[in-house]
């Protein structure tokens, strides 16, 4: 009987083997071949080349004039920022932010005074700071005003501030000739150079010709042609031209040509206390000379009769570096103007776009020339600027 069942056992486990699907095994994929297989390694897809940005804002003539003066000194405290505050918003956010300081900034032993020999509160210097300005030229026509000791103070208070350079006044020789303004910023290097035509007749002191740098073309191209290599962007400051004359004289021309010559990227010029024209001068190097041949006044109290002497405004020009390759991706223009009432209080810059006929009638100017309106200044504004002429703040884009 067990042997019947031992034989039926087997059986049954014979037949339920038999009757099991068998597996099939399914050959691999070409894709599941090729991963087994050594894979050669694909090319990088080339990354394109990184650029960099860089913008750059220029002021013109910031005179504080006896007006200003009184007006921004409150029982022996004076105080100028509120005078910078609508046009911060261009300034501050800029890369670079440059302003022609036309008069020295003195001390209270120097005294404090406006035209015509001028001696301005360090606060200036602060407000000016604090709206965001970090380049300055002391290079003007006014820089000797109070003397060796007036530029002495003016260099000892820039000094004392973090992140500001100053052009066109020197402590030594060897300061002026091997230590030219550079400021490294966004992988650019940005050189400055500044030069005034001359210090209304105060000569400098005995032996030291270096303490103001004055216009003369061996010495600017010397200097000019000694930076230009260690730069990526050469930027001129000059204080040239003629008083209130709407047009560059044939002097400004042949200069901005002389600094064409010597491949200088951008020159600000500033001094006719009204804004002239700007253009482009072709180099011999294949690029391009952009020259602002005055950008008016920035803040000043005229009293003359010339109403064109408070439009001003910023130069603007943003710039793009590729590998070694630089170009000027934008160039434009910001109208400002220096208001104040008719009491000559409340001083402030505005920029043109904010400006209104309402202010304009409050204008000190306004009581003895109804002619000065929003209008004419708009006007003048798109004559001298056209195309160029930036209303909206290229920062807000």
């Amino acid at each position: 009987m067990k042997r019947y069942l031992v034989f039926f056992l087997l059986a049954l486990a014979f037949l339920s083997c038999s009757t099991r699907p068998a597996v099939q095994e399914i050959p691999p994929t070409a894709q599941e071949s090729k991963t087994k297989e050594e894979i050669p390694p694909q090319p990088e897809t080339p990354q394109p080349p990184e650029s960099f940005y860089l913008t750059i804002v220029a002021a013109g003539d910031n005179i504080i004039h006896d007006p200003i003066l009184k007006a921004s000194n409150n029982n022996g405290v004076y105080s100028f920022d509120s005078i910078y505050e609508k046009i911060r918003v261009y300034t501050a956010p800029s890369d670079i932010a440059f302003v022609n300081q036309e008069t020295i900034l003195g001390n209270k032993a120097l005294g404090y005074s406006g035209y015509p020999l001028f001696s301005t509160p360090q606060e200036t210097g602060a407000a000016l700071a604090a709206a965001g300005f970090d380049v300055v030229s002391q290079a003007t026509n006014h820089a000797m005003d109070k003397g060796e000791a007036g530029v002495l103070n003016t260099m000892d208070y820039w000094e004392s501030l973090e992140g500001i350079r100053y052009l066109g006044i020197h402590r030594t020789e060897d300061n002026k000739a091997n230590h030219p303004v550079i400021i490294n910023k966004n992988n650019f290097k940005v050189g400055f150079l500044a030069y005034t035509y001359g210090t209304n007749g105060i000569a400098l002191p005995r032996g030291k010709p270096y303490l103001v740098s004055l216009i003369n073309n061996a010495t600017m191209a010397k200097e000019i042609d000694a930076l230009r290599p260690l730069c990526d962007f050469l930027i001129v400051s000059v204080h040239w031209g003629d008083e209130y004359s709407p047009e560059p004289s044939p002097y400004q021309t042949g200069l901005a040509a002389f600094f064409a010559e010597h491949n200088v990227d951008l020159v600000i010029g500033h001094h006719p206390h009204v804004l002239q024209r700007f253009e482009s001068l072709q180099r011999t190097d294949g690029k391009s000379t952009l020259c602002f041949y005055s950008l008016g006044n920035f803040l000043s109290a005229h009293f003359n009769p010339e109403k064109e002497a408070l439009l001003g405004g910023l130069a603007y020009v943003k710039l793009k570096k590729t590998e070694d390759k630089i170009s000027v991706e934008e160039t434009g223009f910001i109208p400002t103007l220096t208001h104040y009432d008719k009491n000559q209080s409340g001083f402030m810059i505005y920029p043109l776009s904010e400006y209104t006929e309402e202010l304009a009638e409050k204008h000190w100017k306004r009581a003895n020339d109804k002619n000065m309106t929003l209008d004419f200044f708009n006007n003048k504004a798109r004559e001298l600027f056209g195309p160029a002429l930036i209303n909206k703040n290229p920062f807000k884009r």
